[in-house]
């Protein structure tokens, strides 16, 4: 059998954890309750069993002797969620536009998904997708 993790959960740095936290749930996403909310770190339920915990930058230098990524010069990863439609996605990414976050790039559809995407507060960039499984199939 295949490794596979039975919960995932991904760390990014923030320069302010209470306004990231109003970001993205007012993109809808929920804290997760099982872990802490305070000045240091606050974690938010992405999917089911997926979770981004986004930790105040100091903090988030105590974890690790690495240099963190300058967000406005590089891009570390993209985070890449699908969605049930095309409409979902365009509210998505217009709602974090609304919500002081940029455009990543043009809308893009390739038929089989549809693609656009959003850099967040602090420069981390997430792409919104929705996949035609229709299409995909056949």
């Amino acid at each position: 059998m295949a490794l596979t993790s039975a919960f995932t959960s991904f760390n990014l740095p923030v320069k302010n954890v209470e306004q990231s936290k109003a970001f993205f749930t007012g993109l809808g996403f929920e804290l997760n309750p099982q872990f802490p909310d305070n000045e240091n770190s606050v974690a938010i339920v992405i999917g089911d069993n997926l979770q981004v915990m986004l930790i105040n930058q100091a903090f988030f230098n105590t974890l690790t002797e690495r240099e963190t990524v300058d967000t406005s010069k590089y891009a570390q990863m993209t985070i890449a969620l699908a969605f049930e439609s095309r409409e979902k996605v365009d509210e998505i990414v217009n709602t974090a536009v609304s919500l002081g976050g940029k455009l990543h790039a043009e809308p893009e559809d390739h038929g089989i998904m549809y693609h656009w995407g959003f850099v967040d507060l602090d420069g981390h960039l997430w792409a919104i997708n929705y996949m035609n499984m229709d299409t995909a199939q056949g």
